[in-house]
Formats: C-alpha cells, sequence, structure tokens
C-alpha cells in the first residue's frame, strides 16, 4: 500500500493565552489523506477542526504551538521553514474558506486575483495568466467568464464568489484542496452545485480534499473517509459507510441523531448531551412523539396583502431601471403559529422580512395587525407598534452592541419603551428571560465576545422578549450554528411559542429545519410566491418545478448503494 498524500501523527496545538494560561485545542489527533480520497472532518464548533486543518500550513496566529508530526509526501512540515510553506501553499496544497466575501480582496478585480497565483507559482506572463484565469472561471461554471475577469467581488453573488475562491485555490492543480465549511452560508441548490463541482474537479484533477463540516447530510454525500472530532479530539474514524450505517462512538451516533429530518420530525430535537446520556443509561435516545396539530381557528395576528417592494438601480449616466425584489405577497399568520418562507438566495425572502416591519419601506401593499395597516402609521405609532413585532437576523456577531454587556442590551429596549417601574424592576426581568433563554445569571454582566454563536443568538432572542412582543420575524436565525446548538434553539423557539403564544415567520434555506418549526410554507422565487400549502403537503407533494428542485436539491446523506 502507497504512502499517504498527507498524515497526521499525534498533532498537539496549544495556544498561550497570557498570564501563563494556556488552551489547548488539539490533543493528540491523528489521520491519513491518501491520494485521490476526500477526508470529512466533523464536528460542532469549537472541536478542533480547523485548527487542524489549519495547522498543516501553519496558518495559525502567532500564540499558537504545534508538537506531533505533521507529514506531506513524507516530508516533515512542522520543521519547515516560512520560505517552504509559501512555496507549497497554492501551489501543493490550497485552501477554500467558509466566508468567501472575506477571503476575496475587495479592491482587486476577479482576474487580478486569479492571475497572481499563476504568476508566482507558475511564472506565466500577464496574458498568459489572463487566459488560464478565464478558462478557470469557466471551468467552475461562471457564465461569460472572460466579462467576469474585470468584475469585483462585490458584484458577484454568494455562489459565485466561491466559485471564483475554487477557481483561485485550483489555479497551480494542488494536489490537496483543503475546504473549510465552503458551503455553510449557501442555499441548497447553490450548495448542491459547489458540492457536484468539487467531485468534478476532484475526479478530473485526481486530487485529494480535506472537506471540514458540521453537516453530516452534505459529508455523507461528498466523503469517502469520516473523522469525527470533539473537545480537540479524533472520537471515531473510518470508511464513510461505516461511520453513518455503524457508528461506534456515542458522540458520532448524537450528531446524526440531533438534526432535523424532511421526513416528519418529533415535538423536540435531543440534543448532543441529552442523546448521549440517553444511551448512557442503555436507552436508545428515543426522541418524542410528533407535535400535536396547531389549532387551526386561533386568531389572525397578522395579514399581508399584495406586499411589494422595488429598487431603483442605476443604469447609464443618468438613467435608472426598476429592480422588483418583492411582488405581491399575500398571507396570513395565527396566534401561535409558524409561517417558514423558503427560497434560493436572492428570492426576496429577506426583503419581505425586512418590508413587513418597514426596515425597507414598502412600494405597495398592506401589513395588518390587530386591525390597522402598519405601513400608513406615524412615527410615533410606529414606534408603538414595533415592541410588538420583532426581528432575530441571521449573524448574532453583528446584532449585538459589542460594548454593551448584556444586561444593558436587554434592559435598553425596555427602558426606551417604558417597560417596568424602575431600573431594578428591569433588571429582574432581563434576568428572569435569560433564565427563560437558558442563561445563568452570570451572562448578565459579560460582553458578546465572551459567549459562543449560539449563546449569542439566545441573547438575541432574549432582547427581543423584554418587549413582550406577539411575533417574531426570525431571519435565518439559526442558518451559522452547528446542529447541536441549532437543534437547542429550535427547541427553544417551541418552547416560547407553547408557552407565550408567539407567532414566527421563519425564513430559511434550510428545508428540514423549516419542516421541523413551519406549520405553513411559503416558496419563494423572484420576489413572487410560487407555492403555499402545509408543511407537510410542500415537502411530501411539491407542485411547481421550482419547489421540486429546491427539494432535490437538499443533501439526504449517505445512502447505502442498491445491490446489483
Amino acid at each position: 500500500m502507497s504512502a499517504p498524500l498527507l498524515s497526521l501523527q499525534d498533532l498537539r496545538v496549544t495556544f498561550r493565552m497570557g498570564r501563563g494560561q494556556r488552551a489547548e485545542a488539539v490533543q493528540g489527533v491523528s489521520f491519513d489523506v491518501p491520494e485521490n480520497t476526500t477526508v470529512a472532518l466533523v464536528g460542532e464548533s469549537g472541536s478542533g477542526k480547523s485548527v487542524t486543518a489549519m495547522s498543516v500550513l501553519g496558518l495559525l496566529p502567532e500564540n499558537a504551538e504545534r508538537r506531533g508530526r505533521i507529514l506531506w509526501q513524507g516530508r516533515e512540515l512542522l520543521q519547515a521553514s516560512l520560505r517552504e510553506l509559501q512555496a507549497l501553499r497554492g501551489r501543493e496544497i490550497a485552501c477554500v474558506f467558509q466566508d468567501p466575501m472575506s477571503s476575496l480582496n475587495p479592491v482587486f478585480t476577479v482576474g487580478q486575483q486569479l492571475a497572481e497565483p499563476l504568476r508566482k507559482h507558475l511564472g506565466l506572463g500577464a496574458r498568459q495568466a489572463a487566459r488560464r484565469a478565464e478558462e478557470l472561471l469557466a471551468e467552475v461554471g461562471i457564465a461569460e467568464p472572460a466579462r467576469r475577469l474585470a468584475s469585483y467581488p462585490h458584484e458577484m453573488s454568494g455562489g459565485q464568489q466561491q466559485r471564483v475562491m475554487i477557481a483561485m485555490a485550483l489555479a497551480c492543480e494542488p494536489r490537496l484542496l483543503i475546504a473549510d465549511e465552503p458551503t455553510t452560508a449557501l442555499d441548497v441548490t447553490i450548495q448542491r452545485q459547489i458540492i457536484e463541482l468539487l467531485a468534478r474537479l476532484k475526479a478530473e484533477h485526481r486530487m485529494s480534499v480535506l472537506f471540514i463540516s458540521h453537516d453530516l447530510a452534505l459529508v455523507g454525500e461528498i466523503a469517502d473517509r469520516v473523522v469525527v472530532m470533539r473537545h480537540g479530539q479524533v472520537r471515531e474514524q473510518g470508511p464513510v459507510a461505516q461511520i453513518f450505517a455503524q457508528p461506534q462512538d456515542a458522540y458520532t451516533k448524537a450528531l446524526l441523531a440531533c438534526r432535523p429530518s424532511l421526513q416528519g420530525n418529533p415535538r423536540r430535537l435531543l440534543v448532543i448531551d441529552e442523546h448521549i446520556a440517553a444511551q448512557g443509561q442503555g436507552q436508545a435516545g428515543a426522541q418524542e412523539a410528533p407535535a400535536a396539530a396547531k389549532d387551526a381557528q386561533a386568531p389572525v395576528v397578522l395579514e399581508v396583502k399584495a406586499l411589494a417592494k422595488s429598487f431603483w438601480l442605476r443604469q447609464g449616466l443618468f438613467g435608472r431601471r426598476e429592480f422588483k425584489a418583492v411582488q405581491d405577497v399575500n398571507f396570513r399568520l395565527r396566534r401561535g403559529h409558524t409561517l417558514g418562507v423558503v427560497g434560493e438566495s436572492g428570492s426576496g425572502k429577506t426583503t419581505m422580512g425586512l418590508t413587513l416591519l418597514r426596515l425597507h419601506e414598502p412600494t405597495s401593499g398592506e401589513v395588518i395587525f390587530d386591525g390597522r395597516n402598519l405601513l400608513t402609521l406615524s412615527d410615533r405609532e410606529r414606534l408603538a407598534m414595533r415592541r410588538r413585532i420583532q426581528i432575530v437576523f441571521q449573524n448574532p456577531y453583528a446584532s449585538l452592541n459589542p460594548r454593551f454587556t448584556i444586561g444593558q442590551t436587554l434592559v435598553e429596549p425596555m427602558a426606551i419603551h417604558g417597560i417596568g417601574a424602575d431600573t431594578a424592576a428591569r433588571e429582574r426581568r432581563a434576568r428572569e428571560l435569560l433564565a427563560k433563554v437558558g442563561l445563568d445569571g452570570r451572562a448578565f454582566g459579560k460582553y458578546p465576545h465572551e459567549f459562543s454563536g449560539g449563546q449569542r443568538q439566545r441573547v438575541a432572542i432574549a432582547r427581543c422578549l423584554t418587549l413582550s412582543p406577539e411575533v417574531l420575524v426570525l431571519d435565518e436565525a439559526v442558518s451559522a450554528l452547528d446542529v447541536s446548538v441549532q437543534a437547542q434553539v429550535l427547541n427553544l423557539l417551541k418552547d416560547l411559542q407553547d408557552e407565550l403564544g408567539l407567532a414566527y415567520v421563519f425564513i430559511s434555506h434550510d428545508l428540514a429545519v423549516v419542516r421541523f418549526i413551519s406549520d405553513e410554507v411559503l416558496v419563494m422565487k423572484d420576489g413572487r410566491v410560487v407555492e403555499r400549502a402545509s408543511a407537510e403537503q410542500i415537502l411530501a407533494a411539491p407542485q411547481q418545478e421550482y419547489t421540486q428542485r429546491l427539494l432535490v436539491a437538499v443533501a439526504r446523506g449517505w445512502q447505502p448503494r442498491a445491490a446489483a
């Protein structure tokens, strides 16, 4: 048997934290990446996946210390000089990162950024590099590649940006591609395209891929081998069929079990620790019975009629054209119910949600709440009404003020709206809400940077609850969370809905999550609603070709091959 392309042996990574403190992020990790093979690193946030992968090329901060062995074609990389590593980066080992917008340089064109590795590593001239850059864009499926060479990153969609990143990574035909969560923020159809693109390029170039993800359904489709990590340690590794069909470790079983399903769901999802505890007690970790049906006659709290939103875009020197982002959207939302809104990026989902709250001024239509049209209220009336309809944004890192403690974040909206007799009463309510969303009293005096993404999203939900809203608009509120934290937040949303009778407009590109939490689903395309039905109907028997295409694109995980 030939030697592996990449071999990690007892890798340990420690970060110096100051004041003599040290944190060991990777603890004795060992695995191989054979030639022409896709190896997936899976686990929750903080499991050490990315630190392990970035150790290979020395792309860690200066306070990191690495020990053990990293062998590239038998050559030790831990002792390699910076000059040797720079020669290796992009030429033999390339990386694709999670967020292409932060990885691409905003002041250089796509063509300039593609040409750079070609000129640096392959010594091509300017014309040769430009021709090869155009070929690379065509290879990764970007239309009109010659024209796109002159585009800047902000002029491209997220999926196109990720394709550019892949083209840059493949420019020098590397032997190994490290893909760190390359599809996390993309909708299902773009995600499917990127996965199929990686599989095709792997086959054509006979390269290996180290694929990092917390999405097991995706891993099941793309990987040959799987390495499961938790708390910096390898819990289990083996061929993908073995890991999915016969997982041995309790943590692997829990990861596979806590993801929502398209086939129907229980009232609550089991989270990682609950599932492991159930296995430890000799139970199968069985989930609860399916959720009870909602009251179909519950009062309507929000009614939207012919909602439309247009943006005017500059065209030429003096001209402009109308872009219809949302067109003729109609729905009713009942108390205690959840309306799921799905569609690809650019379908108008988020614009519709923001227009409901007049965070975008509507072009036309009505939003009836408590018998009044929200779109015609004065600023004073709108402020009073806004406390009753709140929004939770996708990115909890950007939606919380980094200079405010969590206590200040929760008390401020109550003070603005005159809720609570005095500061002491508001602080008591803030602490009660923190407990309700699963955070202890110590969180009150901390700052956002001291919390994980899942904890920050809980704080964002608690901030909305300070105003006792009746409707919550949740815009991709769980899309950036790993499976266990996602399960915790989804369970929390269901508990709050049962307890407080909240109504949700739940915007997402994740159809399995929408299936779990929604009673009714709107499917949007090009700003219009193309299909509307119950969650069960939409997912079991979609009527529109577009909805069918969305469902086909969903990653289903590893499937046993039928016998010949």
